[in-house]
């Protein structure tokens, strides 16, 4: 049987360790991982963003933010425009929850991009790019960085 190395085991945790960290705050915020995904991307992308917007940036499946963004909607957190590119947009309940539950979560990955050296930083990050695009060529998939 082969067996990973242990920087490919190190690096399975450490994702797996962020992806933690995000499932933890979505449960804290009352919300699902889907739906924190959703606050999160309008928060990032803008109000008036797309479902495959959302999809393309965070490398979602089209029907997990199709189905969360039905949910939020009828619980009144966002609207969609009509038409066949319909654009979601914030309630002002949903801008309350984005507000309340979300700013903390962006305060923090701010403090913790900003304790680290900047040089660090961009070695960081210029690795995992690297990283991702090596992966994402050896199992054929389209390099999207």
């Amino acid at each position: 049987m082969l067996q990973l190395r242990p920087e490919v085991e190190e690096l399975n945790r450490l994702y797996q360790a962020m992806d933690e960290t995000y499932h933890t705050a979505a449960a804290r915020a009352g919300l699902s991982d889907s739906a924190f995904l959703i606050f999160y991307a309008l928060a990032e992308l803008g109000d008036g963003c797309t479902q495959q917007e959302i999809a393309r940036r965070y490398y979602a499946s089209k029907q997990t933010i199709h189905s969360s963004i039905k949910v939020l909607e009828q619980k009144g957190y966002l609207t969609r425009t009509p038409g066949r590119d319909r654009r979601i947009l914030l309630t002002p309940v949903g801008r309350q929850v984005l507000e309340e539950k979300l700013t903390p979560v962006f305060r923090q990955e701010n403090q913790a991009v900003a304790a680290m050296d900047p040089q660090e930083l961009e070695t960081l990050l210029v690795l995992l790019r690297k990283y991702v695009c090596l992966h994402q060529q050896l199992m054929g998939e389209e390099v999207g960085l």
